[in-house]
């Protein structure tokens, strides 16, 4: 194999491969997906900005990329490590390879990597950053390189939307808004088929405005990075608390809870693939669920808070959904809106309706 191209972490491990896509170097937080299929919908995520996807599913690109199925217009990761490539899809639906997607957009890939081994040693050692390169570039320089980049707090202002825009439906029954945090585009097609017409708002826009639209609810979006980056959100949900029924999504749901008075911390690898059981407190019910996100919510900050936890990881046992009956507010750590799957916790998007209409 032609290895031209290399990754080096931060700890000085290196994983050779080829590289396709984007020619440029990158740097970013390398972190690992145990999707089997969706790397498009991976690929166009807001919620992997600034990161280096590894897909730990050794077979990518055999279905191509299909021009119905992005989740947003950005292709949000610096970069794509993959085992095996396939540059020939057999999709009638594809219109170009995931080579040439990621070629147009100047996002690099390597392929030919041992991730078994890499994912292996994220696991083990903790997800951080490094450096996407050429193989002849000197492995201390690459940790120069590393060392004197630095990492940004700007995810959210980056892949928020910058004016407000809407989404109407047949039938309303609810108006609704939505606070863009880098928001997945399937978040507003599951709330338009539960009869909403839906406001999207950027990230900064205050609770006055957004009580203004007289909407029936509020759903917080999903988005990139560390909540402590977005005061702003923060300081807007503790002005609507109790003023009107609330539903948070991944990156929402973690400022929910900062929102509210608990923390958040950073996990070591983070939750990330369509295949994460989580377990409803309340029903006993077991969902099988999609994930992407580097911290949680500590369960021991929750005292005196209002929320209590209403669902929790299976494989971590980490808090993954909260609520408030008394203010109406509710979110989940996982997607209900995943697409292309799992589909266990689309239901969450008709409780929310229901929340509203009561």
């Amino acid at each position: 194999m032609n290895w031209n191209r290399k990754l080096i972490l931060e700890d000085g491990s290196v994983f050779q491969g080829t590289g396709f896509g984007g020619i440029k170097d990158a740097v970013c937080e390398v972190v690992f997906n145990t999707s089997m299929a969706g790397y498009q919908e991976i690929l166009s995520d807001p919620s992997y900005t600034d990161q280096g996807v590894v897909m730990s599913y050794p077979l990518i690109g055999n279905y191509g990329i299909t021009n119905e199925d992005f989740e947003s217009r950005v292709i949000a990761p610096s970069a794509l490590i993959v085992r095996d490539l396939n540059e020939a899809p057999s999709n009638f639906r594809s219109a170009l390879s995931l080579s040439q997607l990621l070629e147009e957009q100047d996002i690099p890939g390597i392929y030919g990597v041992d991730t078994r081994k890499l994912v292996r040693h994220i696991r083990d050692h903790g997800s951080g950053q490094a450096l996407v390169t050429n193989a002849a570039t000197p492995v201390q320089k690459g940790l120069e390189i590393i060392r004197n980049t630095p990492v940004r707090h700007d995810a959210v202002q980056r892949r928020s939307c910058v004016r407000k825009w809407y989404s109407r439906t047949s039938n309303p029954r609810f108006q609704t808004v939505v606070i863009d945090c880098g928001m997945k585009s399937n978040i507003v097609r599951m709330l338009n088929a539960n009869h909403c017409n839906v406001t999207v708002v950027p990230y900064d826009t205050g609770a006055e405005e957004i009580l203004s639209l007289s909407p029936d609810g509020v759903l917080i979006s999903n988005g990139p990075g560390n909540p402590e980056d977005v005061p702003e959100v923060i300081r807007t949900l503790r002005q609507l608390r109790g003023k009107i029924p609330m539903f948070g999504i991944c990156l929402g749901h973690q400022l929910i809870a900062l929102a509210f008075g608990a923390k958040t911390y950073k996990l070591k690898f983070g939750h990330r693939g369509g295949n994460h059981p989580v377990k409803d407190i309340r029903t006993g019910k077991i969902e099988i669920t999609s994930q992407n996100h580097s911290y949680a919510v500590g369960e021991s900050s929750l005292s005196g808070t209002g929320l209590a936890v209403s669902h929790i990881n299976l494989l971590d046992w980490t808090v993954e959904g909260l609520y408030s009956d008394r203010d109406r507010v509710f979110s989940v750590q996982y997607h209900p809106e995943s697409s292309p799957g799992p589909q266990d916790s689309s239901y969450l998007f008709g409780r929310f309706a229901e929340l509203m209409n009561s």
